[in-house]
């Protein structure tokens, strides 16, 4: 029996990427083009330079990826794209090109949001990985605790009541001078600092799952302000460390609290800040101590990228869901909506 060829689009930030997956699991192409350089001396994603980046490099990246996979349009069986959330402009994008090539080639289209996208990046890296299991997506935009019952239905148990971790990170990186993106940057100088060094806040809610990362943000500001009107040296690596060291310590506190109250004995990492050394080290520490599965994709996939989009129409498919030509850019959507 010939294999279901998906081929995935993502376009909803800065990176334009495309690729060709199999039966949802078997990865054959995942062609990435970032304009992140672009965006480092702004502090941030600027939407407008990151759509027009998009409209350059779309076709090309498809392209790409069809001719990596060693296939073709013709042979694809369905095409995913991410609908959102995310920036409208680059969302449009992917969408039209998803669009045109599925009514041009009489192809279903499937309509993906992005944190399902993530959620689904598992699946190419931990073949015999299946529902239901416990999910911490966390990123620049999201920090969502999200029990997976089955492929495609999504129960939200925690999220963010104000900056997700990512923002956190990036917001953190700024004040220190360490520039953006912020998560690669306090991962790298944490690793020579001294996590023990200042016991930032750490915010937990009763009876929730629910996250809070402005009042780290701002204790880190507020002790930085203290430095420098004393005149001291300030500790970078001290303070990321420090820093991290909390912000990872509630991500996973959160998440295995709320696979234990579920019963749930498998926990996934997904999302960009699951690339993040210091969380994947705690997650691992975690389950092992607790006897638990733990699933991380590899940190390309953490990334935002096609394949996970491909992984997660295949399956969308199967269940029977399949778009129309009205289907439109959504900046913000919930999980729990799908």
């Amino acid at each position: 029996m010939a294999d279901f060829l998906t081929l995935g689009i993502e376009s909803s930030c800065d990176e334009t990427s495309a690729a060709v997956v199999a039966n949802g699991r078997k990865l054959l192409s995942n062609v990435i083009s970032s304009s992140l350089e672009l965006h480092k001396a702004y502090g941030g994603v600027v939407p407008e330079i990151a759509s027009r980046k998009h409209l350059e490099f779309i076709v090309p990246v498809i392209d790409s990826a069809l001719k990596e996979a060693g296939t073709s349009l013709e042979r694809i069986n369905a095409i995913g794209v991410t609908f959102g959330p995310g920036l409208v402009g680059g969302l449009l994008v992917g969408l039209m090109a998803a669009k045109g090539l599925a009514y041009a080639a009489g192809k279903p289209l499937v309509g993906v949001h992005h944190l399902e996208g993530h959620i689904s990046a598992n699946f190419l890296e931990s073949p015999d990985l299946e529902p239901p299991f416990m999910t911490l997506v966390a990123s620049g935009g999201h920090s969502h605790i999200v029990l997976v019952e089955d492929y495609g239905k999504y129960k939200i148990l925690g999220r963010t009541r104000d900056d997700a971790a990512g923002e956190a990170y990036d917001k953190v990186s700024r004040a220190l001078g360490l520039g953006y993106p912020g998560g690669p940057a306090i991962d790298k100088a944490a690793k020579s600092g001294d996590p023990g060094y200042i016991a930032f806040p750490r915010t937990r809610f009763k009876d929730s799952y629910d996250f809070s990362f402005s009042g780290i943000k701002t204790a880190v500001l507020n002790h930085l302000n203290s430095l420098k009107m004393a005149e001291k040296d300030i500790p970078v690596n001290d303070i990321c460390a420090s820093f991290q060291e909390a912000v990872c310590g509630v991500l996973c506190d959160n998440t295995f609290r709320a696979a234990r109250d579920t019963g749930m004995k498998t926990v996934v990492l997904a999302g960009g800040v699951a690339a993040n050394s210091k969380l994947r080290e705690l997650f691992e520490q975690t389950a092992s101590k607790r006897g638990m599965r733990l699933e991380k994709p590899s940190r390309i996939l953490c990334t935002d990228n096609g394949a996970m989009i491909a992984a997660a129409a295949y399956y969308a498919y199967k269940k029977g869901r399949i778009s129309d030509m009205t289907l439109n850019a959504e900046a913000t959507y919930s999980l729990d909506d799908m």
